[in-house]
């Protein structure tokens, strides 16, 4: 009998499950020669808060707020927003205030940084931390700091003849109205609503009512 010889035409079919085979070992050897993470450089800064030199190691991306709280542990100055609306990180830097939460602490290595904890103590205070206690400045205390920091640097301003977008005559010096306290203090907000002590603060440590 005559053997019989099949020839096929066109490509070799595959083992069936070969295909299959051929990828669960390909998936396995992707998943085994994952890169290694990488870790974000760090610098090292030299930051002067409160009038002392800190020297601290810093991801470059870390803002001065988180600098300030997380590395060198004052935590007086509070996240409130992290967006630059709510005023709670405010602090003073060469004695103009800021939002800390919007600059980066690579930013300052020169310059002069003051916290709320660099304004006074509690057995001796700054004017406007004992105006604050005085008037009742604050109720659950969460954005004081912010606030006090702030109204230092108003205090400031005024006496440097700095004008508001409320400021009337540019000519004269400027006079110390609610109106003028409440704009230039609007960008540092209390949920509890204390606004009207918070102005009364200032003003006693301006000397009085204009």
């Amino acid at each position: 009998m005559a053997s019989v010889h099949t020839e096929t035409n066109g490509p070799e079919q595959p083992t069936p499950g070969a295909a299959e085979s051929s990828l669960t070992v390909a998936g396995e050897e992707l998943r085994g020669t994952s890169s290694p993470k990488q870790e974000a450089n760090r610098h090292s800064v030299q930051l002067r808060v409160n009038t002392q030199l800190h020297a601290v190691d810093l991801d470059p991306r870390t803002t001065l707020l988180d600098a300030l709280r997380e590395h060198l542990h004052l935590t007086g100055s509070k996240k409130g927003c992290d967006q630059g609306q709510c005023g709670a990180c405010t602090v003073l830097v060469n004695g103009r205030r800021i939002n800390s939460c919007l600059t980066l602490a690579v930013m300052h290595e020169s310059d002069a940084i003051t916290t709320v904890e660099g304004l006074g103590t509690p057995d001796r205070m700054h004017p406007m931390q004992a105006a604050f206690v005085e008037h009742d400045g604050f109720q659950c205390g969460y954005c004081t700091p912010g606030q006090i920091c702030s109204a230092v640097a108003v205090l400031d301003e005024i006496a440097s003849g700095v004008p508001s977008h409320v400021t009337v005559d540019l000519a004269r010096p400027i006079a110390l109205s609610e109106t003028e306290i409440r704009e230039r203090m609007s960008g540092n907000i209390c949920r509890c609503a204390a606004y009207p002590n918070i102005i009364e603060a200032i003003r006693t440590v301006a000397g009085g009512r204009p």
